[in-house]
């Protein structure tokens, strides 16, 4: 975790973003116009200066407040100030601008971007119609509002914000305007945290020029130009370009400043880290030393910022194999770090990390072990107090450095001490921490579980949501100018508050309970019963966490796979390189998601099954003995194709040898321990009416028009097509559940759906959809889409890979779909939108439509779709594809499988039993047909009997 320390590229986002600020609230001087009759001049004018001495202080008070970090105190006030401006001079008035702008900028601080946002938004409109669509203002606003959704992530509506205020600002004051430049930099630095850095790149280097020709080539914007141009090249490996705007930009600010300035010593710092990975390490110790010097002088011995660059210089010296100057230099700013922000704050945990790094490389693997134990409490800590309540881009940052550590604990046990049971446990421990995290971060699983609260717990969440969003946002900016004493306390006080109002809601709500609760490896054993085993996967790259980055990768990506039973030692075996297996992967997946002839099975399917199988569960089996119930949490391709069509050394498929049930990680048993009341009632969706033309569908194919650079799925250019056997299918369940509620045609709507609460079993049988890079043309009678062939499908894909969330990538037709309509209740159940259904005590869900289990893979995560969606919404079990399913054959799995859960087989058993029926009959025994569901989560029966 090696990072420079105060880097430039910090400061210019300070800078650059500086239009979202805290406004200082003023009283305007304005006529009042009192409703309801004529006020004398003199009382008036008394009025004037009550109101006016009355806002100054409220003022003063509110940015008081703002500064001690008293959020709540601080929004009370400015909605005072609000109401005193709103009921004296109108809802309109300029004033009300100022203070909305400063109360959005309050809940930005605090955390809460949902208010920031419909705050930045209500500013934006009143600046339009007050000052005019192409008044500074109105252009600041927009600016505002971009920030914030780059903030969150949301890139695609920040560029729309930004190139409109760039627009603006080129019309109404030239492109050679700073002003301009600032927007131009903007645009820059957003594009770069995309990683588009030729479109950053070349609009840096416009603004670079507008600032040199209008501010000069030694203005102060100029630097900060040149130094993010530097920054951009040093992502981009071009050292070459780097280095002489580093130093051009260090020139500017030593004449600026003097030696002596906190932009100074960032200067040298940029430089250091450019020559550290340039490899002259004379240069960049030489200026290390500056930066220390300077740091020491401003902050002293014991600043944070000195901190930091004894950890950048340690890294140096790691780097140059002096390891006791190095380590020396580590434990100096942990201590410095420690006392001032805390043993668990995150910055603690990145400079325990490096040291970790160190003692590996070392080859004190004891000492590596515990430094990451602690690192490993520490990102758990990280994770309760900012996932659930951070923007989109705080989440996925705070996870970006997951899959490094993941890496390093894997290849520090399977590389480096194979034989040590510390360093197997503290690898799986790892995965059972880390796995699959960012899905569950992806949804806001506390607002969703308020939203479910009774109405007298209702006020602990949002205590708690406020509590959290308080904690994050200060340990996030650490503590500034205030004493570091002072700043652990106010942490520690605010820690033992949330911890209070969690222990209350733990009483109140088991899925809460279930939520908070501590991941341990003997907290998973004892859900495994006896005869079953979990096999964990894991895709890493082998790691070395030297700073040399040619010395870091060890080999190409691999596979691991460990195996947990109820009792005894837990089991690994490394699989070896990924690419082989995922080749294997897809080879398999392309034979088995087409309708082929039975004699395709002998001379494609089996020997394909069987070679994925040698590479996969055969070293696995070795680990089983007599185990025949398995728990697969699958990773990277794997998650692609069902085990059970794996072909063993006796050419038996291993469904006929083993149950087996899916997970996306062995932490999910401990959620499947959260038993929740639902209700007895059983809904069955199907044969959606989806409206619309659907004379495309009588050829089999689905229009599209070629549109490459929308920046979102649109599904306006979809149609979805009727599904008759859906209707017999749902007849069918509807005699097997004579109580169900059964909605079909013109009922089976997306917002009927989002209504239910906790039902027993749902049933969904229409179109699934998932896109992914490549548009697959469907099967003629599929529960997928078609795409016209007659048109070329780069441009959907292109256009779909824009999407950001992969959860909006995948999901369900509900009646309406190809109407288009908009709203809440378009038609389109995205799997971001299943997310959030309330399915707490629902014990099997069933999608009886195509690609329902796929979505996008990543490594360490799982599949990004459908399947994890309704995990995070509630359910126990879900039976789903992983190909586009026959109409016919899907509608006949499916009533056999509901038949033999009827008669109290297991979610799990029940689906094995009827693919072994499958497999023996005539029109069935393409795996194409049986194999084409898995089920995963919960296996026991509907009564919770396993």
């Amino acid at each position: 975790m090696h990072s420079a320390n105060r880097s430039i590229k910090a400061i210019c986002l300070l800078v650059a973003s500086s239009i979202i600020r805290v406004v200082v609230m003023q009283a305007g001087a304005a006529t009042i116009e009192i409703a309801g009759g004529v006020m004398s001049r003199t009382n008036h004018n008394v009025l004037i200066q009550q109101q006016t001495e009355e806002m100054q202080r409220l003022k003063e008070e509110s940015g008081r407040l703002y500064r001690e970090e008293k959020y709540d105190e601080a929004i009370s006030i400015i909605e005072r100030m609000i109401q005193i401006t709103e009921q004296s001079r109108g809802a309109l008035h300029p004033d009300m601008i100022i203070m909305l702008n400063g109360l959005a900028n309050v809940y930005l601080a605090k955390g809460d971007y949902a208010k920031a946002e419909s705050l930045f938004v209500r500013v934006l409109e009143m600046t339009g119609k007050a000052r005019g669509p192409k008044h500074a203002d109105t252009v600041r606003a927009i600016n505002n509002l971009a920030a914030l959704y780059e903030r969150e992530g949301e890139y695609s509506k920040a560029e729309s914000l930004y190139a409109r205020a760039l627009q603006i600002r080129e019309e109404t004051l030239g492109p050679m305007h700073p002003n301009t430049s600032t927007s131009l930099h903007n645009m820059g630095r957003m594009y770069e945290g995309r990683a588009d850095y030729t479109e950053a790149e070349r609009l840096y280097i416009r603004a670079l020029d507008i600032n040199e020709k209008s501010l000069g080539p030694k203005h102060l914007n100029t630097a900060i130009l040149l130094s993010s141009l530097g920054v951009l090249y040093f992502e981009k490996g071009d050292y070459v370009k780097a280095e002489p705007l580093h130093e051009r930009a260090l020139e500017i600010y030593k004449e600026l400043f003097g030696l002596k300035n906190t932009y100074t010593a960032t200067g040298f710092n940029n430089l250091a880290t450019l020559y550290q990975a340039k490899g002259n390490y004379a240069k960049a110790e030489s200026f290390y030393k500056l930066d220390l010097e300077i740091n020491e002088e401003l902050g002293g011995p014991d600043a944070l910022s000195t901190a930091g660059t004894l950890n950048n210089l340690a890294t140096l010296y790691q780097t140059k194999g002096d390891y006791a100057k190095a380590e020396s230099l580590y434990l100096r700013g942990l201590k410095i770090t420690e006392q001032a922000l805390g043993p668990e704050h995150p910055q603690t945990g990145a400079e325990l990390y490096n040291l970790a790094g160190l003692y590996c490389v070392k080859g004190d693997v004891a000492k590596t072990l515990t430094l990451l134990s602690r690192v490993l409490q520490i990102t758990e800590i990280d994770f309760r107090r900012n996932l659930t309540i951070g923007s989109n881009k705080q989440v996925s940052d705070n996870l970006k450095y997951t899959e490094y550590f993941k890496d390093f604990a894997i290849s520090l046990q399977v590389r480096q001490s194979p034989q040590l049971v510390a360093a197997r446990d503290f690898a799986f421990a790892t995965l059972l921490h880390l796995k699959g995290r960012s899905l569950d971060a992806i949804t806001d699983s506390l607002a969703a579980l308020r939203r479910r609260a009774s109405p007298e717990d209702l006020s602990l969440f949002d205590k708690l949501a406020q509590s959290r969003a308080l904690l994050a946002a200060a340990t996030l900016r650490g503590p500034g100018n205030a004493d570091p004493a002072q700043y652990r306390a106010n942490i520690k006080a605010s820690e033992d508050e949330i911890e209070k109002i969690e222990i209350e809601l733990s009483k109140r709500s088991s899925e809460f309970r279930q939520q908070i609760s501590h991941i341990t490896i003997d907290a998973v054993r004892k859900t495994i019963t006896p005869g079953m085993a979990l096999v964990e996967f894991a895709f890493y790259t082998p790691f070395n966490p030297s700073l040399k980055v040619e010395e870091r990768k060890l080999g190409n990506s691999r596979y691991v796979a460990y195996v947990l039973n109820n009792q005894g030692d837990i089991k690994w075996v490394d699989l070896g390189e990924a690419a082989p297996i995922d080749e294997a992967v897809n080879r398999l997946h392309t034979v088995l998601r087409e309708n082929k002839p039975l004699s395709d099975i002998d001379r494609e399917v089996k020997p394909r099954a069987r070679a994925l199988d040698h590479l996969v569960m055969e070293p696995i089996r070795k680990l089983l003995g007599n185990t025949r119930q398995l728990l697969v949490a699958p990773d990277g391709a794997l998650n692609l194709i069902p085990f059970q069509v794996l072909l063993d050394e006796n050419n038996r498929y291993l469904v006929e040898n083993y149950s087996i049930s899916y997970l996306t990680t062995g932490r999910d048993l401990l959620r499947l321990q959260t038993q929740v009341p639902g209700t007895q009632e059983t809904f069955i969706f199907a044969n959606p009416n989806f409206g619309g033309d659907m004379s495309s569908c009588t050829k089999r194919k689905v229009s599209i028009v070629n549109n490459a650079v929308s920046d979102a799925v649109n599904f306006s250019e979809l149609t979805f097509c009727p599904l008759p056997a859906t209707a017999e299918e749902a007849t069918v369940l509807k005699k097997v559940f004579p109580t169900a509620r059964m909605l079909v045609q013109e009922q089976a709507t997306e917002s009927a759906l989002k209504r239910i609460a906790g039902p027993k079993i749902l049933h969904i049988a229409t179109h699934g959809f998932f896109f992914e890079n490549l548009v697959i043309n469907s099967t003629t009678k599929g529960r997928g889409l078609l795409i016209n062939q007659e048109r070329p499908a780069k441009s959907m894909a292109l256009r779909i890979n824009r999407v950001e969330n992969p959860l909006l990538r995948s999901g369900l037709a509900m009646t309406g779909a190809n109407l288009h309509r908009g709203g809440d209740d378009d038609g389109v159940l995205t799997a971001f939108e299943v997310a959030g259904l309330n399915l707490w005590g629902t014990k099997l869900v069933v999608l009886s439509a195509c690609d329902t289990g796929r979505g996008e893979i990543k490594n360490g995560e799982g599949v990004y779709g459908l399947r994890r969606a309704l995990v995070l919404a509630g359910s126990e079990t879900q039976v789903m594809s992983l190909w586009q399913v026959d109409d016919e054959g899907t509608r006949d799995l499916m009533i056999d499988y509901y038949k033999a859960l009827q008669a109290g087989q297991g979610r799990s058993e029940a689906l094995r039993n009827v693919q072994l029926r499958m497999l023996k009959s005539l029109n069935h025994q393409h795996p194409y047909f049986w194999a084409s569901f898995i089920q995963s989560g919960e296996w026991a029966n509907l009564d919770g009997k396993r």
